[in-house]
């Protein structure tokens, strides 16, 4: 398999676990834990080159361990979603700031997730779709990347600020769109 196929694929998979986070993650937020775990762990073994195979291990072990802990420890299980969602905008933005530090990428994702977090458990559903929907469009977005690295690769790596400009107004556009849609959905219940 070449390296092509290989990120052509990830980027199906990132745009498609995006996509759902960030238009339907507050419908379940089952699907919304899953999904960002998907999300989470997929990031994560980005920075460590892993290949297809690993990095799908490692989205699908990150998945498991979110919703486990979620669903055995319900009363915090907001705080999760939004702990995951949080670490993904982190992931994003310091992607968007050309940030190549892993141990930085790290504390940077854990601190945002941490803040998410703690908006989440305070301001409930209205704020799990706003994480969802930033989230689930920085994970398209680095998706559509992968997918096609030649003309859309600086969505995930802007290399000129015109580019980070363009990356961050795409990706709060989107998720502005799926924070609309998502917000609809919670008004309905």
């Amino acid at each position: 398999m070449t390296t092509g196929h290989v990120d052509m694929v990830s980027g199906v998979f990132a745009m498609a676990v995006g996509i759902v986070l960030c238009f339907f993650g507050v419908r379940s937020l089952h699907l919304a834990v899953v999904a960002s775990g998907l999300a989470l762990g997929w990031l994560l073994a980005e920075p460590f080159d892993a290949g297809q195979g690993a990095a799908l291990i490692i989205a699908v072990a990150v998945a498991a361990l979110a919703w486990v802990l979620v669903v055995v420890v319900f009363r915090t299980g907001l705080f999760f979603i939004g702990a995951l969602t949080g670490a993904i905008i982190g992931a994003k933005l310091l992607g968007l700031f050309q940030g190549t530090d892993i141990v930085l990428a790290i504390l940077f994702a854990a601190s945002t997730g941490f803040l998410t977090g703690l908006a989440v458990q305070r301001y409930r559903l209205p704020m799990v779709a706003l994480a969802c929907a930033l989230g689930g469009a920085g994970l398209a977005l680095s998706g559509l990347a992968w997918t096609f690295p030649d003309a859309l690769g600086f969505l995930r790596e802007p290399a000129a600020g015109w580019q980070a400009v363009v990356a961050g107004t795409a990706w709060i556009a989107l998720g502005a769109v799926g924070w609309s849609a998502q917000r609809a959905h919670t008004a309905q219940n």
